[in-house]
């Protein structure tokens, strides 16, 4: 099960690449996956049925207990074999609905894969965290699904508004699970259903819980989102919206309901909610002349009954409800199936453009007919036995005198009088001929016949219904070990004589009659409102109308919200942050008391000298008049800081910091150059005695608690131990390095992830048009190594030897982007040097990274070296020196570092250890000596790719885009070989 999890995992990235060269057959391809899937879960049958219930794990967060679980008992062996089989068909299905395009096939088949693979894990987990997990996971694929035909305004509008209800209700539901974890001590379903916990806590998880699930399943309130929904292509529909994704929420409550019904939450919501749902839904199917919003609304309402049947928590509903469920998977998918074929061949699903298509379509008329016979509930289908066996269990609870048991019978009778009615309706509407007002026959539609492959899943499916409605014996069986997990009875109820069985013939008992006279009845309802339309509304507003308004109050809100806090002024925001900062922490240390606070004059004599400078500097920088004296007087501060931590034994820290100190300054020498050079020559300061108070209370506060901080410590701190932690854990000397790439390597991962997204956003600020990185493209133009060759050697007439110009042979330049750069702005003793030292920052910045395990160094600091060689490269010859430079796309250089920081972390996962494990190799080889070599290396080869690539972009972005912005249109007004600087 494990396997075929992650085959549904990996497989679907190939599809877009088999589209392309198979188009739509490559459906047949994504069908095998789900049919292996069915015939594991189908070989399993004999152990599932004999209580040998198959399992497998694997840890993957042991500290928290949560395992990546699969575990198939019979309600979760019964939802596998609906989710892979359906699915298989539906993907065979595929192949034909699609025949004419292959527009967007690639992306719509790997999607419609993983769906079914994040299916297949949510019934099969037995971890309640992971379920979660598979739960959300499938909201985000049915948002794709729903919105494949994404130029129309409606897909994007249904795929959303499902997406947020399905979302909302899975948070929620997180809460509920977290609730319910903590009480129980384990994520584990089954340890939590053999428990069986109860209080107030379980109480309230129950209910969060629930509202996932009905909000899944589209119950009302959250019916609403499904019929929207139907803007998806019928395949989608048929599978989703009838035998997957809105089974989730039901399976959920199937999988509780035995042993939580008893709770005083359970039977109010989910049969109070449900028995509203199916009456809702029915009425409004028999609204609708579309025919896929008829199965739409009808689907709801069967969702509803599914909810009351298999939600009722006893034994004989628990039974009937399986068969229901069973029943709801077949027959709903072969209508939508079969809608599908009807909008494909007549173009239309208008229940008003279609007459006559019956006796043109003899085959797909018929096998409707049994799919709506075990829709409605017509011997000898699976339906009628799930509805006889439903009926029979609901009847005995009301007779009994259970409240609930009279709402839940009251709900299933009056649910099937409008089944009857709409599934007559659809037949009627699909096949039928129809007549005018006058009584006269319309024109026959003419039906194209087509492809016999595109009729084979809906034909199969409705067969189904009648074999399984033969072999209920055997599904009784099968699903006995469920339905024996309930009590046979609600409390106050006497338990049955003798326990329902499923079967196609029990005799003529109440429970027959009562099925028969809902057919009955249902027939009459649909004569009375054929040639009727209904206009009133069972309430005075629709839920769609409750959503699209508190959209509308959200998005009023909000707009109310950012006009009271986003000012636009960066000193109302920074003050409000110092504000809170010093409200806080100032409440804490004097609510705190008992401060123990150690002050030493000073620990190094270089402290005496560094701190009045440091000091000095930033009250001149207060005083400061223009942005960049302020700029520098501020980085006076960093580089004193560089001083402090180099006479303190952190050698590395301040390689560090002087480094991040240099890109800092000239990142804001890139923005300063767009800016006023002046302070306040637009926005004048204000109030200057509340800033200054302002910031003197920050320093007080923030110098006090680091007093407080510092003398808080009773224990030996742990960092002693660092030194030795590093070399026999990480296999480096040196801590700062190896604790950043070794011992808390996912903090890094995180922090090469903000570093991605702060060079994207910053690149996205500037480049206004487009995030296309062709600086490089610029290089072309510029002379090559042959063009740069030196001047030969020529002999004159007087026998001295001296070097002249070839013809057509350009002067040599240092770099090659310097005969671009304006006169003006051209140095040559600047390009003399950089030429000179570039190569050898480089392999200055190589030996940090590999030296800086042992030694002070490693991939930040390599990355920022080799950063300033780019700066150096860049302030020499411009934007043009730059492009030649790095001849590449700055995010390939971040993607390609965080990969790599990816694969080291998920390695070792393959090889049984935990993530981000490192593995230590040496040996001794001849003549080199004794080498030794740890993979952690290799992730901070990823951080030094990560830290290049977001200098370059600093530099592409504020340096050279800026410089095209500002001085292109000038350049190519003025010189044809448009110089850049």
């Amino acid at each position: 099960m494990l396997l075929l999890l992650g085959a549904f995992t990996v497989l679907p990235l190939v599809f877009p690449w088999l589209v392309a060269r198979l188009g739509p057959r490559a459906f047949y391809a994504a069908a095998a996956l789900p049919i292996a899937a069915f015939v594991q879960a189908a070989l399993l049958t004999p152990a599932v049925m004999a209580g040998d219930i198959p399992f497998e794990a694997f840890d993957w967060i042991p500290p928290l207990g949560i395992e990546l679980s699969m575990r198939m008992d019979t309600l979760s062996w019964l939802m596998a074999l609906i989710v892979t089989g359906v699915g298989a068909l539906v993907m065979i299905y595929c192949r034909w609905y699609f025949r004419a395009t292959s527009e967007g096939l690639g992306q719509f088949s790997a999607v419609l894969l993983a769906f079914a693979g994040a299916m297949y894990g949510l019934v099969l987990t037995d971890d309640l965290v992971m379920l979660v997990m598979f739960w959300e996971v499938t909201s985000v694929l049915s948002y794709l699904l729903i919105g494949y035909y994404h130029r129309r305004a409606a897909s994007r509008r249904a795929a959303l508004q499902a997406l947020l209800v399905t979302t909302l209700g899975g948070l929620v539901m997180l809460i509920g699970v977290v609730l319910l974890v903590v009480d129980a001590g384990t994520s584990s379903i089954s340890t939590i259903l053999a428990q069986a916990p109860t209080g107030h806590v379980v109480d309230a998880a129950l209910v969060l819980l629930l509202v996932g699930a009905l909000s899944k399943s589209a119950i009302f309130p959250f019916h609403f989102w499904l019929p929207g929904a139907m803007a998806a292509p019928t395949p989608v529909s048929a599978y989703l919206h009838a035998a997957a994704m809105v089974k989730a929420g039901i399976y959920l409550i199937a999988r509780f309901a035995p042993v939580f019904a008893i709770a005083p939450t359970w039977r109010p919501i989910v049969i109070g909610l449900g028995v509203f749902t199916i009456l809702l839904g029915g009425f409004q199917a028999l609204r609708e002349t579309d025919l896929k919003r008829i199965l739409a609304f009808g689907t709801v309402s069967q969702l509803g009954l599914l909810a009351v049947v298999l939600g009722f928590g006893t034994r004989d509903a628990a039974l009937a409800g399986l068969g229901l469920l069973l029943s709801h998977a077949l027959f709903k998918s072969a209508l939508f199936l079969v809608v599908g074929v009807i909008d494909r061949q007549l173009s239309t699903r208008d229940i008003g453009a279609i007459s006559g298509v019956g006796r043109q379509a003899p085959v797909l008329a018929t096998f409707s007919m049994i799919a709506v016979a075990s829709m409605v509930g017509i011997i000898p289908t699976i339906g009628f036995v799930g509805k006889e066996g439903a009926i029979a269990a609901l009847l005995h609870e009301a007779l009994g005198g259970s409240p609930w048991g009279i709402v839940a019978l009251a709900g299933v009778v009056l649910g099937s009088i409008l089944t009857a009615a709409y599934g007559i309706r659809f037949i009627w509407g699909a096949f039928w001929t129809k007549r005018d007002a006058a009584g006269s026959r319309l024109p026959r539609t003419e039906w194209p016949d087509p492809p016999i492959g595109f009729l084979g899943a809906p034909v199969i499916l409705a067969a189904l219904t009648v074999v399984a409605g033969f072999a209920a014996p055997l599904l009784d069986a099968a699903f006995a070990p469920y339905a024996d997990e309930a009590p046979l009875a609600a409390p106050g109820v006497t338990p049955p004589l003798h326990p329902a069985h499923l079967e196609l013939w029990h005799g003529l008992e109440p429970a027959l009659w009562i099925s028969l006279g809902t057919i009955a009845v249902g027939a009459l309802v649909f004569w009375l409102t054929a040639r009727t339309t209904l206009t009133k509304r069972l309430l005075p507003f629709t839920a769609a109308e409750v959503y699209n308004a508190a959209l509308r109050g959200i998005a009023q809100l909000s707009v109310l919200t950012t006009s009271l806090t986003q000012r636009g002024s960066l000193p109302v925001y920074v003050g409000t942050i110092f504000v809170v900062f010093v409200a806080a922490e100032g409440t804490a240390l004097i609510a705190g008391g008992g401060w123990t606070v150690q002050v030493d004059a000073y620990q190094t004599p270089i402290q005496l000298f560094v701190a009045p400078i440091m000091i000095a500097a930033g009250l001149i920088a207060v005083r400061a008049r223009k942005r960049y004296t302020g700029v520098v007087l501020v980085s006076v501060t960093g580089l004193g800081m560089v001083l402090l931590f180099a006479t303190s034994g952190a050698p590395d820290l301040a390689l560090t910091q002087i480094l991040v100190e240099t890109v800092t300054l000239v990142a804001f020498a890139l923005v300063l150059r767009r800016i006023p050079a002046r302070l306040g020559e637009h926005n004048a300061s204000v109030r200057p005695v509340a800033r200054a108070l302002l910031g003197a209370g920050v320093g007080l506060t923030m110098a006090v608690v680091a007093l407080v901080a510092t003398g808080a410590r009773t224990a030996r701190p742990i960092s002693d131990r660092w030194p030795e932690l590093a070399y026999e854990l990480g296999h480096g000397r040196n801590v700062v390095n190896v604790a950043l790439v070794d011992l808390r390597g996912w903090d890094t991962m995180g922090e090469l992830s903000v570093l991605i997204v702060a060079a994207t956003g910053v690149a996205s600020l500037v480049f206004v048009t487009h995030r296309a990185d062709t600086l490089s493209d610029l290089t072309a133009p510029l002379p090559t190594t042959a063009v740069r060759a030196r001047r030969p050697l020529v002999e004159t007439s007087d026998g001295v030897k001296s070097r002249h110009e070839a013809p057509g042979v350009r002067r040599t330049a240092w770099l090659v982007g310097g005969p671009r750069v304006r006169p003006e702005n051209r140095s040559i003793i600047l390009e003399v040097i950089v030429r000179i030292l570039f190569h050898s920052i480089i392999i200055v910045s190589l030996y940090l990274l590999f030296a800086g395990h042992n030694l002070p160094g490693g991939g930040f600091a390599g990355g920022l070296v080799a950063g300033m060689a780019l700066v150096m490269r860049y302030i020499a010859g411009g934007r043009y020196e730059l492009g030649a430079a790095a001849p590449t796309d700055a995010g390939r250089l971040l993607g390609a570092g965080m990969a790599i920081a990816i694969a080291c972390a998920i390695t070792p996962v393959f090889f049984g250890a935990a993530p981000l494990t490192s593995a230590f190799f040496d040996a001794d080889l001849p003549i080199i000596g004794h080498i030794e070599f740890v993979t952690s290396t290799l992730f901070d080869v990823g951080v030094y790719l990560v830290v290049i690539g977001l200098v370059l972009d600093v530099l592409r972005s504020l340096g050279a885009e800026v410089d095209r912005q500002a001085l292109e249109p000038r350049d190519s007004a003025s010189s044809p070989q448009g110089v850049s600087r």
